[in-house]
């Protein structure tokens, strides 16, 4: 085993490095002009007393700790790999709560936790094309889950001027300190009201296309050309 991962495996080393990359992100966020777009669609749902499943792709994960608003607590679906055990301990940090599973390990246990969140005040973010993809492309888990509970969707996405792109299969946007952010909030998304094959498909796909406009809009507003989905494949899977 080489060493990174070695030290990404041990409980030490995950704390270590989780405790580095939570200050990394709170440096970007103080060092970085943030304007948020939309933000009162959000904002709403907090205000009525509600809660909503937060969606945003995974190639956008590192600013979106940043991203909690208003006095209500929030928990993240996580897969139970490794990287996910690491991601957990670092969204932690921001007082996160972690809730572990994917389509291929805990999933319909995750499922039942994550729906027992937003009927008991949280909100729950997800990442839809997590773990392993494809880049941008929706599966139906959290869809599933907001009809489940009968909660909306709310697609988020950010960008940054200073940046740097990774050749990751997610794309994974490192932003950088020193210069300018965005946060840009899609409208809510209705659930389907029925446990039907076609209404899912029509609400994951109302979904991803959200989810690519706030990003090719945040990207835009940023001076960045938008970071293309994977081209169309097939998308499997009960969760993210």
């Amino acid at each position: 085993m080489r060493l990174g991962k070695r030290i990404l495996a041990s409980n030490t080393g995950q704390a270590v490095i989780a405790a580095l990359v939570a200050a990394y992100i709170r440096l970007v966020h103080a060092t970085t002009r943030w304007e948020w777009v939309n933000a009162e669609a959000g904002d709403r749902i907090i205000a009525a007393g509600e809660t909503g499943v937060v969606c945003f792709w995974h190639g956008r994960l590192l600013m979106m700790p940043m991203a909690q608003r208003g006095n209500v607590p929030y928990a993240m679906l996580i897969s139970g790999h490794r990287d996910g055990r690491f991601i957990a301990r670092a969204v932690a940090r921001f007082g996160i709560r972690a809730i572990v599973g994917s389509s291929t390990r805990g999933g319909a246990a995750a499922a039942r936790e994550c729906v027992s969140a937003l009927n008991t005040g949280t909100i729950v973010c997800i990442a839809p094309d997590g773990p392993r993809g494809p880049r941008m492309r929706a599966t139906a888990g959290a869809v599933e889950i907001a009809r489940v509970a009968g909660k909306p969707l709310v697609p988020v996405a950010y960008s940054t001027t200073q940046r740097k792109v990774l050749g990751s299969w997610d794309r994974f946007l490192l932003a950088l300190p020193f210069g300018r952010g965005v946060y840009v909030v899609g409208d809510p998304i209705a659930p389907p009201d029925v446990d039907d094959r076609a209404a899912v498909e029509r609400v994951r796909q109302q979904l991803e296309d959200a989810l690519n406009a706030v990003s090719a809009e945040a990207d835009r507003l940023t001076g960045h050309t938008p970071v293309e989905p994977a081209p169309l494949a097939a998308t499997a899977g009960a969760l993210p």
